[in-house]
């Protein structure tokens, strides 16, 4: 019997936000966690970083997992926070401390400047978190769900969880676990064709796009295929050896990460990503899941 579920998108520190989409939702704060009597929480991930209150949001989701009214998967913002504080061998971290990498990361490390000890708990918690979520009726993770991605990634980690072990590995490019982790927590690429490019919001050239892989590519464009829009790409059909699609008819997947805009809506009729930019001036959004196997736009809520 399906468990209704309730799964929300990206949160970046807003616990404000976060608070009152559980209010709406019917959860109410009980012995220290947010409850319903009937319902559950799936996170899908991104809980730190940009926002105002990551302790916060970390606080009220933590403590969730722990009443049982909750699971929090890792978003691709924990991944970085678990690397950028894990010693490398031979020096450093497994995320270098760049000015990049730093400023990131700075709204975080400022809010728990005074709170050490619950910033060092938190980075602990990280550690403990899925990778991805599959059950009978759903599947949930942070940005991409690649059917042969996740199997590799189950069978190499023993689960969902990345053990400590196994993190030098993950964050070594080059690996076949450091790509494993990339397109779960940051999403599927593809290449560009020969002499084609295009630069990003920071300037950067750019031979490869963030690819729709919920959407069939069969007769796509690279522009139809790219989660960026405008990039001038239309007249290049699609081509990726290694690009596949959720399809129609499986179960639902529910994911984050793309900072979409505008009014929540489905992807597909079985694909949901609820990220819409709450960290940018738009909603934190929520799925009311009960296991349908065709989605319903009209159970999207946000506030």
């Amino acid at each position: 019997m399906t468990t209704p579920t309730d799964l929300i998108g990206d949160i970046h520190g807003h616990a404000g936000r976060l608070k009152a989409l559980l209010r709406k939702l019917g959860y109410e704060r009980k012995a220290g966690a947010y409850r319903h009597p009937d319902r559950k929480i799936i996170f899908v991930g991104d809980y730190i970083d940009r926002g105002p209150d990551s302790p916060e949001v970390v606080d009220i989701v933590r403590a969730m997992v722990d009443a049982g009214s909750a699971v929090a998967l890792c978003g691709n913002h924990e991944f970085n926070a678990i690397c950028y504080n894990t010693s490398k061998e031979g020096g450093g971290y497994l995320r270098p401390h760049t000015a990049k990498n730093t400023h990131q990361h700075a709204a975080t490390l400022e809010q728990y400047r005074d709170k050490p000890g619950d910033y060092d708990s938190a980075i602990a918690w990280f550690r403990t978190l899925p990778l991805f979520l599959e059950t009978e009726d759903l599947r949930a993770v942070h940005a991409c769900w690649d059917e042969a991605v996740i199997r590799k990634l189950h069978k190499t980690l023993g689960g969902a969880v990345l053990p400590e072990s196994l993190l030098p590995e993950a964050a070594e490019k080059g690996t076949d676990l450091y790509y494993w982790v990339e397109v779960t927590c940051k999403g599927r690429e593809a290449d560009l064709p020969e002499g084609y490019s295009f630069h990003d919001k920071d300037g950067h050239e750019r031979r490869e796009i963030r690819i729709k892989w919920w959407q069939d590519p069969e007769g796509q464009s690279f522009q139809d295929m790219s989660v960026i829009p405008g990039l001038g790409l239309d007249h290049l059909p699609f081509r990726d050896t290694e690009a596949t699609h959720h399809p129609t008819g499986s179960r639902p997947v529910f994911f984050g990460h793309y900072w979409l805009k505008g009014t929540p809506e489905l992807l597909t009729p079985n694909a949901c990503c609820l990220d819409y930019s709450v960290a940018k001036g738009g909603v934190l959004t929520a799925y009311r899941f009960d296991g349908e196997r065709e989605l319903n736009e009209g159970k999207l809520v946000w506030v």
